[in-house]
């Protein structure tokens, strides 16, 4: 699996442990181990950027995702193909302030927003309350199953 992660925010980030998470996610989904994601942490300012750019939408949000070769997830018996997944566009500043609103440690948030747009790299939305339910569940599946692997270690 290659995932690059590059941290151009002014926040400190645990890159071990989003490597640790997309590894855990994307081994999960069965994803071919040759696929490549893009994790960047970025400041409002360019997270602000991005959001104007790409959704038109005004200001900072959480994070963002832009898909490369629309690979969806594999099964048991049959791996996605090796390709591109994309990136994912995380802000650090933004999750810290919904850290606290939740009531939970910034990195949790982080690696909430980062499971959350790498599903979205692989095709799920939250569009409809069927689509929501099935990505939100897999979202938290996903999220606890790290958090046991990460506990058992």
């Amino acid at each position: 699996m290659s995932i690059e992660i590059n941290n151009e925010s002014a926040i400190e980030v645990d890159e071990h442990a989003f490597q640790r998470l997309c590894t855990f996610a994307l081994d999960q989904l069965h994803v071919h181990p040759d696929a490549e994601l893009g994790i960047v942490f970025v400041d409002e300012a360019a997270m602000e950027q991005l959001h104007v750019q790409w959704m038109d939408e005004p200001g900072p949000t959480d994070v963002l995702s832009f898909p490369m070769d629309e690979l969806r997830p594999g099964t048991e018996d049959r791996q996605t193909p090796a390709g591109l997944l994309g990136d994912i566009v995380v802000c650090p500043q933004v999750a810290i302030s919904q850290a606290e609103t939740a009531g939970h440690t910034p990195l949790d948030e982080m690696l909430l927003l980062t499971t959350h747009g790498l599903l979205h790299l692989l095709g799920f939305d939250h569009a409809e309350p069927d689509e929501e339910k099935e990505m939100f569940g897999l979202q938290r599946e996903i999220l606890l199953g790290f958090a046991l692997a990460e506990r058992s270690k």
